[in-house]
């Protein structure tokens, strides 16, 4: 992957062919063109569950068209960081009540969530081209 900086608050990563802009909200000093990146690592842990749940639905023939996930989160007031961060899996009321609890359990297989409970450790240089 490889970050560049495309003016004002809009930093782009590129990755396997794909760009994902983020800007920054106009309160940040951006011009809030894009989620910021705090917003991408957030949506990246509801979009990680939710391929899991239409995965266990494809390969039941269950439908996913009714499913929304609601993802929530608490913040610490000094810290603006979350310190809780909840996953609701919506399902139509005609969902097979035998899957309900299979369903959470492919959610819990996320990757991204995952990668938080057992966090890496970071490595930040700088060198010179």
């Amino acid at each position: 992957m490889e970050v560049t900086f495309d003016g004002g608050k809009v930093i782009t990563a590129h990755i396997n062919g794909h760009q994902i802009r983020t800007d920054q909200p106009i309160m940040g000093g951006g011009t809030n063109t894009a989620p910021s990146p705090f917003e991408l690592f957030f949506a990246s842990i509801g979009t990680c569950a939710g391929i899991y749940v239409k995965s266990f639905c494809d390969q039941r023939g269950l439908s996913s068209e009714n499913i929304r996930i609601v993802q929530t989160a608490n913040y610490d007031r000094a810290t603006g960081l979350p310190t809780d961060i909840s996953i609701d899996i919506q399902l139509p009321a005609d969902f097979p009540e035998r899957y309900r609890d299979a369903v959470i359990n492919v959610a819990e297989l996320c990757k991204v969530k995952k990668t938080i409970a057992n966090p890496p450790r970071f490595s930040v240089i700088a060198s010179t081209k």
